[in-house]
């Protein structure tokens, strides 16, 4: 059995803000927690000069390949505004209160 469909594994769809810019990154990987922790060392060289990072949003797939497509479709027009609606209370509030709560 390929290691990409191994039942222990998962792998996550995820969505950073940065707190220097207010940008978003998209992104996939099979270990959430280490690849924040890259992000946010700045060794991703294309977000290391927007530190530092806040998870808002992470999704999980069972197949790799699943969530590359994902990952795709989110960096879309059409995938923006789904996370658009998706997110719109975390984005109302964090408007209303000047912070991401």
């Amino acid at each position: 059995m390929p290691s990409n469909t191994t039942s222990s594994m998962f792998f996550y769809i995820y969505i950073l803000e940065s707190e220097k810019d207010k940008e978003l990154y998209i992104g996939y990987t099979n270990n959430l927690k280490k690849r924040i922790e890259e992000h946010n060392k700045g060794i991703n060289f294309s977000t290391k000069f927007r530190l530092p990072f806040q998870l808002i949003y992470f999704e999980g797939c069972k197949n790799m390949e699943d969530a590359k497509r994902r990952e795709h479709y989110l960096k879309t027009t059409q995938g923006r505004r789904f996370l658009g609606l998706r997110l719109q209370e975390y984005r109302r509030r964090k408007k209303a209160f000047g912070s991401g709560s």
